[in-house]
């Protein structure tokens, strides 16, 4: 029977019990294909670490800090992130449905956004009230998601599809949804100055005018 030490060695241990042997702290780490599915991860703190092909769907992570890590066709659906602190987190190819982000740790001294998204799933996401300036979601599927009351000056949200997501008291100036699509933005109950839309699709922008158009 194979010891704990040897375990950890070959990388076999869950995560939890690992980072109890490192002290809970992991620095430059790559973790391939881990499967920890509806686990409970505690004041654990990753840096510069990088995870590929993981999957930690319901699992919780619970006042752990990322810090310049790198996700890559990792599957976080139903992740809870309670009190967790982000910190240049990029986000590639990785299926994120159903996170709560606002019940992580923001600082009210961040000037940028913490982590960004690229050619990710980030259906029923909610970023409600979150100051997030220069948040990058490019090329994501963010299908039902609540940006309402938040801060996403500077944002890069091209090539997204927003299908059925919330816009309310959201401040968006400057943003990028160039390519963008499906799109339901008031412009009156929203600040867009200075932002850029895709000529084809800114006719959405439209909608809440009461307004007949003719081809």
């Amino acid at each position: 029977m194979s010891s704990q030490k040897e375990l950890l060695q070959r990388g076999l241990l869950p995560l939890a019990q690992r980072a109890a042997l490192e002290g809970n702290s992991f620095l430059s780490k790559q973790f391939n294909g881990l499967s920890e599915l509806a686990q409970e991860l505690q004041a654990i703190e990753f840096e510069d670490c990088y995870f590929q092909d993981c999957h930690f769907s319901e699992s919780t992570f619970r006042q752990c800090k990322f810090i310049d890590c790198r996700f890559v066709r990792c599957n976080l659906s139903l992740v809870k992130v309670p009190q967790c602190q982000f910190s240049g987190v990029e986000f590639e190819e990785c299926k994120l449905v159903g996170i709560d982000w606002t019940r992580a740790a923001w600082s009210r001294l961040s000037f940028a956004a913490p982590f960004s998204f690229k050619q990710c799933i980030l259906n029923d996401c909610s970023f409600l009230a979150l100051s997030l300036d220069e948040i990058i979601i490019e090329e994501c599927k963010a299908h039902d998601v609540d940006f309402r009351e938040g801060s996403f000056n500077q944002a890069n949200f091209s090539y997204t599809d927003f299908s059925h997501s919330l816009f309310g008291r959201t401040q968006l100036l400057e943003a990028d949804f160039s390519e963008a699509s499906n799109y339901d933005i008031d412009i009156f109950n929203n600040k867009i100055k200075g932002a850029k839309f895709s000529r084809d699709e800114a006719i959405r922008l439209l909608n809440c005018v009461e307004i007949e158009l003719l081809d």
